[in-house]
């Protein structure tokens, strides 16, 4: 994957029909996704339980773009090799689901996957300061974690362009990951925001039998993203 900091759109599955994520994924992508972002949640980290590592590996051949998983677990560093094995292209893990994250990123990156550390609303920027060489990618969350459809915390905007200033020239995306829709997109984007991810903004009136409502959701993201 060539650096560079265009938009790009990351749909979390998630949001999607439950009984359909072959075909889901395969809607996505051929309207215009760029990444698949996936959701990992143990109802310990977070307060909901969703994907292991063997659906990981399910979704795997129906991903062409890039499979981006979001490891809400903790202990997390037990289970970075599962994940890598299952397919990810990204793993990221968050800052605060463990003592050591510097370590943590060492393991994403000995499996040859791109890293990301994550940070919840209320960690301060300074936990990732020290971490930035290792890694790739480092997402701001837009919502506390663990459930969908959630409001957008608009306080966090301020940290993605503070985020964005201590990052410089390095290359490293800057991700953002709830209550994204094209109201909220032009401002993350502006603040120096890279991949949006967005689930229900995405899904929302669209199925597997009328897909070209996915694209319509995804073009209002991206046009709105990039005319800031």
């Amino acid at each position: 994957m060539s650096f560079d900091r265009k938009i790009r759109i990351a749909p979390s599955i998630l949001s999607a029909d439950f009984a359909n994520f072959g075909q889901e994924i395969q809607a996505i992508e051929a309207q215009g996704a760029d990444w698949v972002h996936v959701d990992v949640m143990d109802g310990h980290f977070v307060p909901n339980l969703t994907f292991g590592p063997p659906a990981v590996k399910a979704f795997r051949p129906h991903v062409k773009s890039f499979m981006d998983v979001h490891l809400m677990i903790a202990p997390v560093d037990p289970y970075i090799d599962a994940y890598a094995e299952a397919g990810a292209d990204m793993i990221t893990a968050h800052v605060e689901a463990g003592p050591h994250p510097h370590r943590t990123l060492q393991a994403i990156r000995a499996t040859g996957k791109k890293a990301g550390i994550a940070l919840n609303p209320g960690t301060p920027l300074e936990a990732v300061d020290y971490l930035l060489d290792l890694a790739d990618m480092v997402l701001v969350m837009t919502v506390n974690p663990g459930f969908g459809g959630q409001k957008f915390i608009h306080n966090q905007v301020d940290k993605v362009a503070r985020l964005r200033a201590m990052i410089g020239d390095r290359p490293i995306h800057i991700q953002v990951d709830g209550g994204i829709d094209p109201t909220t997109a032009p401002l993350v984007a502006k603040a120096g925001a890279d991949v949006l991810v967005a689930g229900s903004a995405v899904f929302k009136g669209g199925s597997v039998q009328d897909p070209q409502v996915y694209g319509e959701n995804i073009r209002a993201i991206r046009q709105a993203a990039e005319a800031v």
